[in-house]
């Protein structure tokens, strides 16, 4: 499905080289079969040093090369990368784009023709390999573009199919996430500190412990609210943490938290389609 396409992928950032080695690493693709472009001569040197891809300096020459081509470039220059490209842009490819923030409308507004576009929120998570991403498609994406695109996205952790109109909260949730996360763990670390610990063992426990909760979700399946029950035994110390936690407050600043960030993506996105329509 995959593994004999030819691949572009312009911007060669952290989700872009992100999405390569992923490609690589999971033999989804193979090196003469991805291709990809960066303003920055020094990066492109590197990617092809360390993956073996093609490479190259004209945006224009990868969307030519590829049936799948992936914009993973800033928001702010989405718009004038899209129409540098557009004369290459038609049916008989799949377009992904992984710009935040940027709706499926404002693209189609500044191409002004069909195409089988898909909109993906990834998160920086896909660095390392344990990513979280949403992909919703536009209105001509064909069921086989949404397989490939998540086998894509799959390669650097995991993938959900959405509609468009839930992208905001996915910004909220797993898009802003771990910024929520780094936060928590830095907090712990800190109450480490605070009991005696050494800030080193403070940081690898509380990382440590945050790394294993996670897992111990993914891999038994169970709701984390069984979970939390089983660390919880009565009179001890887990429901006495729990306790100050819920005065607090925690769960509820979480999901404001959630909240006020859904909200501001969709304002976001509400300028991005004034933005593209008026350049």
């Amino acid at each position: 499905m995959l593994k004999e396409k030819k691949i572009g992928v312009i911007g060669t950032g952290n989700m872009g080289e992100a999405l390569i080695s992923g490609l690589l690493h999971s033999r989804s693709s193979t090196p003469e079969n991805i291709i990809c472009s960066d303003i920055r001569k020094d990066k492109l040197k590197i990617v092809k040093e360390s993956y073996g891809v093609l490479t190259s300096g004209n945006n224009l020459n990868v969307v030519s090369a590829s049936e799948i081509v992936v914009y993973a470039v800033k928001p702010q220059i989405m718009a004038s990368v899209l129409r540098e490209t557009a004369a290459s842009l038609d049916m008989s490819k799949l377009i992904i784009s992984i710009a935040a923030g940027v709706p499926l409308a404002a693209i189609e507004s500044c191409l002004n023709k069909d195409l089988r576009l898909v909109r993906v929120m990834p998160n920086i998570a896909a660095s390392v390999k344990e990513g979280a991403a949403a992909i919703a498609p536009g209105k001509h994406a064909l069921k086989d573009d949404l397989k490939v695109s998540k086998a894509i996205f799959d390669s650097v952790g995991r993938s959900v199919i959405i509609e468009e109109e839930l992208m905001d909260a996915i910004t909220g949730l797993s898009g802003s996430g771990p910024a929520y996360l780094f936060l928590i763990v830095d907090a712990l670390a800190d109450a480490g500190v605070k009991m005696g610990l050494s800030r080193e063992d403070a940081l690898l426990l509380s990382t440590q412990t945050v790394l294993g909760a996670a897992k111990l979700l993914m891999e038994t399946n169970e709701h984390p609210g069984k979970l939390k029950d089983r660390v919880t035994s009565p009179g001890g110390t887990a429901i006495a943490g729990l306790h100050t936690l819920e005065q607090g407050g925690l769960r509820t600043t979480l999901i404001n938290a959630v909240e006020a960030a859904t909200k501001r993506s969709k304002e976001l996105g509400e300028i991005m389609i004034r933005n593209f329509s008026e350049e």
